[in-house]
């Protein structure tokens, strides 16, 4: 299995998949896609920052991206961080983010989604592969950056995003901290969240279980 393809209902004009560890060659990624298709490459940071890819170019640092451009796809890197994959219902608008805890909790979720011009209820959100709950240990410092960082309403939800493992330990859910997100903002279709980067070795790198690793690579672009 080279490709994971979302299972969500997104229009006929939107092409989304995510590689696994078992892609060695990425020239095959450039077959998945329109002919002439140019692929946007950020210069991940786990910040906040969004670009509109059309007109961009080289690497840009950003950890979110989006494209109303036919000609124009949205990639991202993993490797146990959280790739949020976006489109509209009319197959108009997409957007690739990378969310680790670091850029959720900076918003970069919001971010995105301000700049796209649907309304939230009408947009289709499919959830990557990632490192899961029973995998993720942090330290207190996450747990306390992260409920710093929430709105109001969603304190107590998002500690509740945290188990508590060993002194000073807790298992942190980066599914659940991005639903909320999205969730707030008033996004109701919500897809995907069933993989763990950690424990699905056969499939999916992860730097947490490895140490160094390879990156999978998550795109969306118009057909």
């Amino acid at each position: 299995m080279q490709f994971i393809e979302p299972d969500w209902p997104a229009p006929a004009t939107v092409r989304a998949f995510t590689t696994t560890r078992q892609l060695t060659d990425e020239s095959l990624i450039a077959r998945q896609l329109p002919e002439n298709s140019r692929v946007c490459r950020l210069q991940q940071v786990h910040g906040s920052g969004v670009v509109d890819i059309l007109g961009s170019a080289g690497e840009i640092e950003a950890d979110a991206c989006f494209s109303r451009d036919p000609l124009h796809a949205c990639r991202v890197v993993t490797a146990d961080c959280l790739p949020v994959l976006i489109c509209n219902q009319q197959g108009t608008e997409v957007a690739a983010i990378h969310a680790g805890w670091r850029g959720l909790a900076a918003g970069v979720i919001e971010n995105c989604m301000a700049q796209l011009r649907t309304a939230p209820g009408e947009l289709l959100v499919w959830l990557g592969p990632a490192i899961s709950q029973r995998a993720f240990e942090v330290g207190e410092e996450v747990l306390a950056a992260s409920a710093a960082a929430a709105p109001a309403q969603l304190l107590e939800p998002t500690r509740a995003c945290f188990r508590a493992g060993a002194p000073g330990k807790y298992f942190a859910d980066l599914y659940a901290l991005a639903r909320l997100r999205l969730e707030n903002l008033g996004v109701t279709r919500v897809f995907g969240g069933e993989y763990c980067t950690w424990s699905q070795p056969e499939l999916f790198y992860s730097w947490r279980r490895d140490g160094t690793s390879g990156r999978m690579i998550s795109v969306i672009v118009f057909r």
